[in-house]
């Protein structure tokens, strides 16, 4: 009998955007009221389902719509998307998703994922040329030797370093770069490739999870709130230590079983060609650590450098981080002297590789258009306010951490998910006499716990590129998802009663 086999991460994103269609056929539609501020003519542009309306821009059209956030966070521009107004959720016409809207819903999400497409692809090209040097096989030849004995300093170094640019600047869909040359080195420094893949992807979760000076998280949800967002950063600290505690020791525990006896990895049966695909196999000259090789991964890396510098302070976006990564690819090709025909096939091949990898968060984000064009978004978050209703601040608290994990399957976008949910949510904070900021931690760690597994984030993305599947993740990590679940529960009761 022929075993049955975990369907690939293509189909599971259509068998859950199925899924979603069918509940836009079970769900009520509904949908709150949006406010808008336009800063060209200084003005709340006020939007139903059938009609916007121009208000004007002053604290009392906020008090007004029961909006308990500052003017200035409006005019500053720390809240520039659209929020939802509260008690202001009305039942709409149903607006099912048929069998058109589902074929549709893919296409529709590559194209909105267009800059990340690309990014990835040129990202796949740049890794190819560089490849085609030989630099990385010297340099991980040469760090290798270095590291003998200390190979765990690598996980702690890697993990560390994602984790506080996931705490700063949102660290997330940048990590793509970080896989195809990062695996190599984990390999090489005997582990198996579900170590490389821990170390990029848990620490960008953990950081993104337990975001201090995040502007796309914490920030635009304590705007949203009406708070600063300073309030409660001493908690997020603490936590963000303990949490990366916890993951580098459970990271570091599993790699050293792996180490010590291979036939313990979770992907032992994929060994072989995992390890065919990332290690590279030139001859020994390669090895020769020369200037020329040397100054190809300094160019390298040096596209990362500045890809985090644009992010960070100058407003870059995908299309920028784009051109970083293109200028790096033909100034190697240069360096190097490579045949121009040669190059354009190199990088060509190169982001094929990772052309899977594209059309994985197209599809994701399919799944996001399905649910948004059914309405049933608004119901959902409507629905989980009330469900904490006459809680005492213990439950309540702990009730909305997992109320915001079921929220962020529906809305995986953290700016999106605070703009839509922080004036509604917070305010209940008020009824059980709890600080705003408890309610942003809430969401900080619900979204970040079902971040670690959600289907319709990042994950099945990043498994693509190492082709493990998604049944062998979750063997992998929901035993650390049960630790940090019960460590942010202890944290959020205790804070409340503080």
């Amino acid at each position: 009998m022929k075993k049955i086999k975990f369907p690939s991460a293509q189909t599971v994103l259509l068998i859950i955007a199925a899924f979603v269609a069918l509940l836009t056929w079970c769900i009520p539609a509904g949908q709150y009221d949006r406010l808008a501020y336009n800063k060209d003519d200084n003005s709340f542009v006020k939007t139903s389902e059938d009609e916007s309306i121009i208000l004007e821009a002053s604290q009392k059209t906020l008090d007004d719509l029961e909006i308990k956030i500052p003017l200035e966070k409006f005019t500053s521009g720390a809240i520039y998307k659209a929020i939802s107004i509260p008690r202001t959720y009305q039942k709409l016409e149903a607006r099912p998703q048929g069998l058109a809207s589902f074929i549709l819903a893919p296409l529709k999400g590559i194209i909105q994922v267009a800059d990340i497409i690309i990014l990835v692809l040129f990202i796949g090209g740049l890794v190819a040329i560089v490849n085609y040097t030989g630099a990385f096989e010297a340099g991980i030849s040469r760090l290798s030797i270095l590291l003998k004995g200390k190979e765990y300093i690598l996980i702690i170094v890697v993990t560390t370093l994602i984790a506080l640019g996931g705490t700063t600047f949102g660290l997330a869909e940048e990590t793509i770069a970080f896989y195809p040359i990062l695996i190599p080195i984990f390999i090489a420094a005997k582990y198996d490739a579900i170590v490389a893949l821990a170390c990029i992807y848990i620490g960008s979760s953990i950081g993104v999870m337990v975001s201090i000076i995040n502007p796309f998280s914490t920030i635009i949800a304590s705007n949203s709130a009406g708070i600063n967002w300073t309030s409660g950063i001493e908690g997020r600290v603490f936590l963000l230590i303990t949490g990366l505690i916890i993951c580098i020791l459970y990271i570091i525990r599993y790699a050293q079983k792996v180490k010590k006896d291979p036939s313990k990895s979770i992907i032992f049966d994929q060994k072989e060609s995992i390890e065919k695909r990332f290690s590279f196999q030139n001859s020994s000259e390669t090895f020769n650590f020369t200037l020329q090789l040397k100054l190809v991964l300094a160019i390298f890396i040096l596209c990362f450098v500045i890809m985090v510098y644009g992010i960070s302070n100058l407003d870059w976006w995908f299309i920028e981080m784009t051109g970083v990564f293109f200028v790096g690819a033909l100034l190697i090709g240069f360096l190097c002297r490579i045949n121009e025909t040669v190059f354009v096939d190199t990088f060509i091949i190169g982001a094929n590789e990772l052309l899977s990898v594209a059309f994985i968060i197209g599809l994701a984000r399919g799944v996001t258009i399905l649910m948004e064009d059914g309405l049933i978004s608004d119901t959902l978050l409507y629905y989980s306010s009330s469900f904490t209703n006459g809680m005492n601040k213990g439950l309540f608290i702990n009730s909305m951490l997992f109320v915001y994990s079921g929220l962020s399957f529906f809305i995986p976008s953290s700016s999106g998910m605070a703009v839509l949910t922080m004036p509604i949510m917070s305010p209940l904070a008020d009824t059980v006499s709890i600080g705003r900021e408890h309610v942003v931690n809430t969401y900080l760690l619900g979204m970040g716990l079902f971040n670690f597994i959600n289907p319709t984030g990042l994950i099945l993305a990043s498994l693509a590129i190492v082709k493990v599947g998604y049944n062998k993740w979750l063997k992998f990590v929901i035993p650390l998802i049960l630790i940090l679940t019960l460590v942010s529960m202890i944290f959020l009761t205790i804070s409340v009663y503080l």
